[in-house]
């Protein structure tokens, strides 16, 4: 079941159209640092290592990953989750893969396993474009870390997997939740919408100061501390946390669309 959702996205045209967008983002990026090099003065809300492009090409691929979470991912992640068990039911498909013999959780399962899989392959997908784009315009070496320490470069693209490895875990909070509304719905589009708007709305909380009390228990909570990957020695409290939501998230709201798709009736 796993592989066969596989092969429908492969077949699908979002998927490259989502591949497109997302391997676009560092090769912009690159372009437009090349073109107009940022200042310190006019960079304060600026991506994290975007003023670093200009003197190594690896800071291409982890300003891309940077940029890429705060609204580019949620949105991926709605789309493949949100639409995963919605979607089959809008379409009227959804009975027939339940002809098939495979039970209703082996099939939220490998929904959930898919979706995490295509999120996995677009952040390697990222993680290339802005090497290759950046390692041809600026140039590799060693990587300086935000403890003025330096990297080599094969050691530095093994962090940078590791970021887009702990973005990876990040995200997979969003993507049980999706699948979670996705069982409560026929409207694929509904639970995409539905899905995108609570990533992006946790993110903006999130960076409320106000709203402080709240912040470990929000879903995108801890997102961007794939930074301290960059510190020497690693700092992992950050991580920690993080994936501590993250896996929290996953398991309720995981074994809730199992729950949920369990009893829905798709006869009809």
């Amino acid at each position: 079941m796993y592989r066969v959702e596989l092969d429908k996205a492969r077949r699908r045209w979002r998927t490259y159209l989502m591949a497109a967008a997302l391997g676009g983002i560092p090769v912009l990026i690159v372009i437009a640092v090349k073109l107009s090099p940022p200042t310190p003065e006019a960079s304060g809300d600026a991506p994290p290592f975007l003023l670093q492009i200009v003197r190594n090409g690896l800071f291409a691929p982890l300003t891309g990953l940077a940029v890429i979470q705060p609204f580019f991912l949620p949105l991926a992640a709605g789309l493949l989750s949100g639409d995963a068990i919605a979607g089959e039911a809008q379409g009227g498909t959804l009975r027939y893969l339940l002809v098939r013999p495979v039970s209703r959780p082996r099939l939220v399962l490998a929904k959930y396993g898919a979706a995490m899989t295509l999120l996995g392959i677009l952040l390697l997908w990222v993680v290339g474009c802005g090497a290759l784009v950046g390692g041809v315009v600026f140039g590799f070496g060693p990587l300086p870390t935000l403890s003025g320490t330096t990297l080599g470069a094969p050691a530095a693209l093994l962090r940078i997997l590791a970021a887009a490895g702990y973005i990876l875990l990040g995200v997979s909070g969003i993507v049980a939740i999706g699948l979670f509304v996705s069982t409560l719905t026929d409207s694929g589009p509904g639970a995409t919408v539905a899905t995108v708007i609570l990533g992006i709305a946790s993110e903006i909380c999130d960076q409320i100061p106000s709203l402080r009390a709240i912040h470990p228990y929000l879903p995108t909570h801890g997102w961007l501390a794939f930074t301290d990957l960059f510190r020497f020695p690693v700092e992992w409290a950050g991580m920690r946390a993080g994936f501590a939501v993250s896996a929290a998230y996953t398991l309720v709201f995981l074994a809730g669309a199992l729950a949920s798709f369990a009893r829905r009736d798709v006869a009809s």
